[in-house]
């Protein structure tokens, strides 16, 4: 096995990891919605999740580890990539922010600000906030 194989082994590995604990968010009160459902389907087409995979994710995500990123700044570029693909799919509405509030506490942000947190990612990917922005934005709410 080359250096390459294990590399991509890993990536995808966590790739799948992470896609199961979204599963697992989106699993949190027994149902996955459409519009959840929908999500769902461009993530794993984004994180090149397999169809076979996925299929063996959802039904069986629990045992997937839930591996949220340690470092503050790995949760904040997964939050902004989220709230991109939320914005640029046009998932409105009610819907929208409480799919994005779910998904930022499996990322492992605080439940009582999640929605505070998820107004605010919205607001800036709205207004075409850049990575580095969006960063310093969200850390600079909590000062």
């Amino acid at each position: 096995m080359s250096i390459s194989d294990l590399f991509d082994s890993g990536f995808q590995k966590r790739n799948q990891d992470h896609f199961a604990a979204i599963v697992r968010v989106a699993m949190s009160d027994g149902v996955i919605t459409d519009e959840e459902r929908a999500f769902l389907d461009r993530l794993a087409r984004n994180l090149d999740i397999s169809e076979s995979d996925y299929k063996a994710i959802v039904k069986d995500y629990s045992s997937h580890p839930i591996n949220p990123p340690v470092d503050y700044d790995r949760r904040l570029e997964r939050l902004f990539d989220l709230a991109r693909m939320v914005y640029a799919d046009n998932i409105k509405g009610d819907d929208q922010v409480i799919l994005l509030e779910k998904l930022s506490i499996g990322l492992g942000f605080n439940p009582d600000n999640a929605k505070y947190v998820v107004d605010k990612a919205l607001r800036l990917v709205d207004n075409g906030a850049d990575g580095d922005i969006f960063a310093d934005e969200i850390k600079n709410m909590n000062r």
